[in-house]
């Protein structure tokens, strides 16, 4: 049986262990706990074990220090051009001051989800249909900065604010993709007319080189045979002068050469002429001498007999053989 002593040391050990049990924390990782003396706030515990007060202080609010997500339900969105959309969206943020959470604001995750919601309505209902739905990087951007700016009092860090869905109305999309089909088939008529144009200039240009070309190649080809030309009077007037000059010097042969030669291109040319289908000429060779003797008789009476050359031997032709004797 216990006396009344050890019984008093018994109730007295029990109160002790009883108070500091009561003034050890242990915090888990990932949260903060604050603390307050008769209601007033005095300090925020970290992670790991604490000791406060028994029976002055106690725990205020835990607060869960990670990035937590919030999702933002559905709701209507009237745009700009006076279009409506339901949008939905997603926040991330993180408590960076505990005690800025806990006392600053009443209903932390209410709050922010609010916050999200109207600033939603502001941003987007401030942009066109068009461009919301193209510029969903800047809605989010534009989100973040004017939801974070507007939590930092609350010690609330927003790291994201996404826009998941936008869901104009049906009637919406359907008109939205006959414009889509009527603006693409714009392009593709567009796009053709300007390579028909192109086509066309091409061609044109490439007429107007070949023209070019052509017209150059004709007047080379004019200027080599008008050079020809000069060339070929140049040398017949040199044979001329040859000629002339041999003729006038009484030599007989350089005349007869000069007509013979003639002679024989005139006969070439009737023989070769289209319009030609019978040609006489003598058929002896004796005609043709015979002829340039004349002709070597007539220079002779001009010219004199001082000019005149040695008589030139008598030649036959033998009838039917073609020889000359």
């Amino acid at each position: 049986m216990f006396g009344g002593f050890d019984l008093t040391l018994l109730v007295l050990a029990i109160l002790v262990l009883a108070t500091l049990f009561a003034g050890v924390k242990t915090v888990p990782q990932g949260y903060n706990y604050t603390v307050e003396r008769f209601g007033r706030y005095t300090r925020t515990l970290s992670p790991g074990l604490n000791i406060i007060v028994p029976f002055f202080d106690r725990i205020g609010a835990k607060l869960n220090m990670m990035e937590q997500v919030l999702d933002v339900p559905t709701q209507e969105v009237i745009t700009r051009d006076n279009a409506t959309v339901a949008v939905d969206g997603v926040a991330f943020y993180q408590i960076l001051n505990a005690a800025q959470a806990a006392y600053q604001v009443s209903g932390l995750q209410n709050a922010i989800l609010n916050l999200t919601m109207t600033n939603i309505r502001t941003v987007m209902g401030s942009m066109d249909l068009d461009e919301l739905l193209s510029n969903r990087d800047t809605i989010n951007e534009r989100l973040l900065r004017v939801v974070d700016e507007a939590a930092h009092p609350w010690g609330i860090k927003m790291t994201r604010v996404e826009i998941k869905d936008i869901n104009p109305p049906k009637d919406l999309v359907d008109s939205m993709a006959r414009q889509m089909k009527a603006e693409r088939d714009k392009r593709a008529q567009v796009l053709e007319a300007e390579g028909d144009r192109n086509a066309q200039i091409l061609r044109a240009e490439g007429l107007k080189q070949a023209q070019i070309l052509e017209a150059e190649g004709k007047r080379e080809a004019a200027y080599r045979e008008a050079e020809a030309r000069e060339r070929l009077a140049e040398a017949e007037a040199k044979a001329t002068t040859v000629v002339s000059e041999a003729i006038a010097q009484g030599n007989v042969q350089a005349i007869n050469y000069f007509v013979a030669q003639k002679y024989t291109e005139a006969l070439a040319k009737i023989g070769t002429a289209n319009n030609q289908k019978i040609v006489l000429m003598p058929m002896e060779a004796s005609s043709l001498i015979g002829s340039l003797g004349g002709i070597g008789a007539i220079a002779k009476e001009v010219f004199g007999d001082a000019a005149a050359p040695a008589a030139p031997s008598r030649t036959r032709s033998v009838p039917g053989t073609g020889q000359k004797s």
